[in-house]
């Protein structure tokens, strides 16, 4: 295992800041930071499109909404078990790779 792959697998999902310092800092051979960056990549693009819904108005803000409450509780999710330093994928999301 590798020094701080627990932090930068948590940091990568709080905010796109955090995804950035993890995906610049990490050591690029952590395959656990790599699903986690992967998996927060995925829930900050969904959240991205989720708050263009909301900003949009009418019935794509209720849209908007039910994404934003989903990548808020699949970003927990994410922590909880970036936190075990577990390596199991998210529901949903988590079979898809958008990096390597």
């Amino acid at each position: 295992m590798y020094k701080n792959s627990k932090l930068f697998a948590v940091l990568s999902y709080i905010t796109w800041i955090g995804f950035v310092v993890s995906f610049l800092m990490r050591d690029r051979n952590d395959t656990l930071v790599r699903r986690h960056l992967n998996q927060a990549l995925i829930i900050n693009l969904i959240g991205t499109v989720g708050t263009i819904l909301t900003r949009a108005g009418g019935i794509l803000a209720t849209g908007g909404s039910i994404l934003g409450i989903a990548c808020f509780v699949l970003s927990i999710m994410g922590i909880v078990r970036a936190f075990n330093m577990s390596e199991k994928p998210l529901p949903y999301i988590g079979e898809y790779t958008l990096f390597n």
